[in-house]
């Protein structure tokens, strides 16, 4: 099959298209005829050797972790789908013509494949960050990286549950960051100060999504860095705030993120969508960063 490959760490420009052995659905699995896959800055960190354990990939690599697509085998003791169902989900090696997920839910019919494909990641690690905070509904929530790919859902996941959210951007993307139903702040140097300003009785949680330093103004802000998750920051476990990376147990989340596109409380723009043979040009956008929405890839 073609796929994204390759085969040295570099500038993005080391990517290219190939050919590869098709993965198959082991048990507990299902492979799908892959209709978009996301892109994520996990992709191009790995791609760049940020990642890296050693001077070189074992092997050609295919890049990629969430995808939508038609399923085309169902693996052993898989239940609830069958061949020809459109889902979303989270696997390995994506950016190809078919992919194996381990975990992925029906693509609401609302949606294209190339959104669908973005709603994997982005939607369950939202779901996950704002489960650990645990918040009542009424409370307020600050999220960092409001108008990126995971920020943008975070927002929305924060107020279907009822939370107040302000959420950090560029101001060129405040409008975006208020019409998701967040008050807008600017980021950077001085955030603690500029969220005490609209938020006087301080706020009870905080979600760094960016890693760009915000970690310490969030503890400042809460009074409590166990009222602080990041996904960025992997330093910010030595201050006390909670660190999260692993998606195990994504299937209800990523059920409750379908259930509440399907409900019209959820969307997730598309910046823009690029064929297999572009991988190159929509990594190095993504490093750039300032993306409103997600970058796709369609083989």
């Amino acid at each position: 099959m073609r796929a994204v490959v390759y085969t040295q760490y570099g500038e993005p420009d080391v990517v290219g298209v190939g050919e590869v052995e098709e993965p198959h659905a082991g048990p507990g699995r299902v492979r799908i005829a892959v209709r978009a896959a996301s892109v994520n800055p996990l992709d191009w960190k790995q791609v760049t050797g940020l990642m890296a354990r050693g001077d070189r990939p074992d092997g050609p690599t295919v890049p990629g972790v969430d995808a939508a697509g038609v399923v085309d085998e169902v693996g052993e003791g898989v239940t609830g789908v069958q061949v020809g169902d459109p889902v979303f989900g989270l696997g390995r090696a994506t950016a190809a013509e078919h992919a194996v997920l381990h975990a992925w839910a029906p693509k609401p019919p609302e949606v294209s494949f190339e959104v669908a494909a973005g709603l994997a990641v982005t939607g369950e690690t939202a779901v996950r960050v704002l489960d650990l905070l645990g918040l009542d509904i009424g409370r307020t929530v600050v999220v960092d990286g409001a108008s990126g790919g995971v920020g943008t859902v975070t927002v929305q996941v924060a107020v279907s549950r009822g939370l107040g959210v302000i959420g950090t951007s560029s101001p060129a993307n405040a409008d975006f960051v208020r019409s998701l139903g967040a008050l807008p702040v600017p980021y950077g140097e001085g955030l603690a100060d500029r969220v005490r300003e609209i938020a006087p009785d301080g706020v009870d949680g905080g979600v760094d999504t960016a890693g760009r330093g915000s970690v310490r103004d969030l503890v400042a802000l809460t009074g409590d860095p166990g009222k602080v998750v990041t996904i960025a920051d992997f330093g910010a476990g030595e201050l006390g705030v909670h660190v999260t990376t692993s998606s195990e147990g994504a299937v209800p989340r990523l059920a409750e993120v379908a259930g509440l596109v399907r409900q019209g409380r959820l969307q997730l723009p598309v910046a823009a969508s690029y064929p297999l043979e572009q991988a190159a040009e929509a990594y190095r956008r993504s490093r750039e960063g300032h993306v409103r929405g997600k970058l796709v890839l369609v083989p």
